[in-house]
């Protein structure tokens, strides 16, 4: 089946639209209705949990009949399964539409299988349009799905010899100003920023995304703290834009699965060694981020702690994917060979997950 340049650039307005739905549990998915002659009808977005899908968002802004022949172009390939809402397979079929466009197969189990159905309907089907862009747009849905939780960034910050903090626990600056800069970039790339009560205790961090003059950012984190000790009253993450959330940490899993269930997809580990160190530890890392500073502390003060490993047999080896200079500092990122492995797109036509 050919795609023409209308259903590209249908394709590419879905992608566009598909912003403007919340990220979160569900999916951003846009979608845009076409006529036969390559018009388009409408579009449509998903708004969030329990709202229309985006195909029927759009199909819901057409008289009735005015869908019949058309072609529908979907971010994500329509659901097939009843859960707040009713499958969008079936809502396009029976708005007689001709054809479906989509970009990436619906990795979940009781979701998937909309191509399949809306083919046994004799809907003419063209998956994998614009695959690519596709998946950067859904790239942290799909991790989560993958990964049955929210993807973990681990990042701590060492002198050359592997220290965090001098002896008498004074650490700012270990890094330079351009290290620290690219932290908080990538501090407004995750949802969640994650830090233990002892750095909040110790460091009075105020868990946002700066710039280089201090301003927030216009995304921020949600603050998590992981730790029973109390936050002090007039500690600095009580001021973030966002209220934080406080877990004990002896579970990490549980607490992974409830920011799942709150919509985060990206969680931004920095808490200090104890709280980087359990998450090693728990095989939960599934990239690490080493910023290395040229100096020499000494003592005792190490970026991690006991990550369970007693002997070199059992060392948790990462791959290492990319190595960056900042200013006099290193940037290391790695990530365990598994996570590489799984990380890898696929070219069969589901991935694991649940939707």
């Amino acid at each position: 089946m050919t795609v023409n340049d209308a259903e590209h650039s249908a394709m590419r307005r879905a992608f566009t639209i598909a912003l403007n739905g919340p990220r979160g549990v569900n999916p951003q998915v846009g979608a845009v209705l076409l006529s036969p002659d390559g018009r388009v009808l409408a579009e449509g977005w998903h708004r969030g949990i329990g709202t229309p899908h985006a195909e029927v968002d759009a199909l819901s802004k057409l008289a009735p009949g005015a869908a019949r022949g058309a072609t529908a172009v979907v971010t994500l390939e329509p659901c097939n399964h009843t859960g707040r809402t009713g499958p969008c397979a079936e809502a396009l079929i029976a708005a007689g539409v001709a054809r479906v466009l989509y970009a990436v197969d619906d990795p979940g189990d009781h979701s998937s299988g909309g191509g399949d159905r809306l083919r046994e309907a004799g809907v003419a089907v063209e998956a994998g349009v614009l695959r690519d862009d596709g998946r950067r747009l859904l790239d942290s849905w799909l991790t989560v799905q993958r990964l049955g939780r929210p993807h973990v960034t681990v990042k701590w910050a060492q002198s050359l010899d592997g220290r965090a903090a001098a002896s008498d626990g004074t650490s700012q600056w270990i890094t330079g100003p351009e290290a620290r800069a690219d932290v908080h970039r990538r501090r407004a790339q995750a949802d969640a920023i994650v830090a233990g009560t002892g750095t909040v205790l110790a460091d009075d961090p105020a868990l946002t995304a700066r710039d280089a003059d201090g301003a927030l950012l216009p995304h921020q984190p949600m603050p998590v703290v992981l730790g029973v000790r109390g936050v002090p009253e007039n500690a600095a993450v009580r001021r973030h834009p966002l209220p934080y959330l406080q877990y004990s940490g002896d579970d990490l899993r549980a607490a992974l699965a409830d920011l799942r269930e709150r919509g985060v997809q990206r969680v931004f580990v920095e808490g200090g060694p104890t709280v980087a160190s359990a998450f090693v530890r728990e095989r939960l890392a599934d990239e690490v981020l080493a910023y290395i500073a040229p100096v020499l502390l000494g003592g005792g003060r190490l970026a991690l702690g006991d990550v369970g490993v007693a002997t070199i047999g059992e060392a948790k080896r990462l791959e290492v994917v990319s190595v960056e200079r900042l200013g006099d500092d290193l940037l290391v990122v790695s990530a365990p060979r598994a996570a590489m492995a799984a990380a890898a797109p696929r070219t069969d036509h589901h991935e694991e997950g649940d939707h």
